[in-house]
């Protein structure tokens, strides 16, 4: 069943037993909506945990305070923050496969699999969607406040993407009236990089292939590369942000790979091309200037997969 905000606030009240899920290689959008609703939840008495993500890094820990579920913990309800699919799952989360109540989400290829979904796929961030639900019970207090700033700071690149939208803009006046110290979030997440941060910056432009007169970036980062560098998740934490910064580039692809065989990409793009559609030629997707997908294959042919990929969206639709 699909839900207004409004009736996902009126659930919720209706309910209890919370636990709360994030996606795999968790960003700031999905954890800071869990540890934000989880708060709110607890506000309004109910019982609420997050599950803890094997995947999260310490960029994020200042933020999860005593939200995560204890050992043996048993929900009564299930909701997911930021979760377009269950591929999606952490293995953490693996024993929640189809047994997801409601999944609050703002991707517009989320592929329906909770048994409601509260979706707002015009959203830059699932925080925006979050802070409209919570709002329906209380003013929100700075504790609740801070992880949605960082959830909606993240997600827009520190309101830079193309995404950010003047609702963007006033849901972060809003929090920001809480009294949050936003500056610390900004300097934390944005104007903050490691050394080895900075050599792995290095070792992308060095490998970097461009295409159609520059308009096109192709980076790449293989686990030697992370071997090599000592490089962490965090680290790595929104490397796909960076080439798309080159003057010129228009179609920005990380390709990153996880394991052997295993290749992780994210595709931005601008309007004249969708990278929904490209990924999702790929089985993946996301929003039309933000995707990602999965190639199963060596980081060359992930490389060949994603251009062809995008020649069909470039020349089809």
């Amino acid at each position: 069943m699909n839900l207004t905000c409004d009736a996902a606030a009126r659930w919720l009240q209706e309910r209890d037993g919370y636990l709360i899920l994030t996606h795999k290689r968790p960003d700031g959008d999905t954890i800071g909506c869990a540890i934000a609703l989880c708060l709110a939840l607890r506000k309004l008495g109910k019982t609420a945990f997050v599950l803890p993500n094997e995947d999260a890094t310490a960029l994020f820990a200042p933020y999860w305070g005593d939200t995560l579920a204890p050992a043996g913990f048993s929900p009564d309800t299930v909701v997911s923050v930021d979760i377009a699919s269950e591929g999606l799952f952490p293995k953490s989360a693996e024993n929640y496969l189809g047994k997801v109540d409601l999944a609050i989400d703002h991707h517009p290829s989320n592929t329906g699999f909770a048994q409601n979904l509260c979706l707002e796929a015009d959203k830059a961030a699932c925080g925006e969607v979050l802070y409209t639900i919570l709002s329906q019970w209380f003013p929100l207090t700075a504790d609740m406040a801070l992880p949605l700033y960082v959830a909606v700071s993240t997600d827009t690149g520190c309101f830079m993407y193309s995404n950010t939208s003047p609702n963007t803009h006033w849901v972060a006046a809003a929090l920001m009236e809480t009294g949050i110290d936003y500056p610390a979030v900004n300097k934390r997440h944005f104007r903050t990089k490691s050394y080895i941060r900075l050599r792995i910056e290095g070792r992308i432009i060095e490998t970097l292939e461009r295409y159609d007169e520059g308009t096109i970036a192709l980076a790449s980062i293989t686990l030697a590369d992370c071997a090599q560098l000592q490089a962490t998740e965090e680290d790595l934490e929104d490397i796909s942000a960076f080439i798309g910064q080159l003057e010129g580039v228009r179609t920005a692809v990380t390709i990153r790979e996880l394991h052997p065989g295993e290749c992780k990409l994210s595709v931005r793009t601008g309007p004249e091309l969708n990278a929904s559609k490209v990924c999702s030629l790929l089985g993946g997707g996301g929003h039309a200037a933000a995707s990602g997908c999965t190639v199963m294959g060596t980081v060359e042919q992930a490389k060949t997969a994603i251009m062809g990929a995008i020649r069909q969206v470039q020349q089809h639709g």
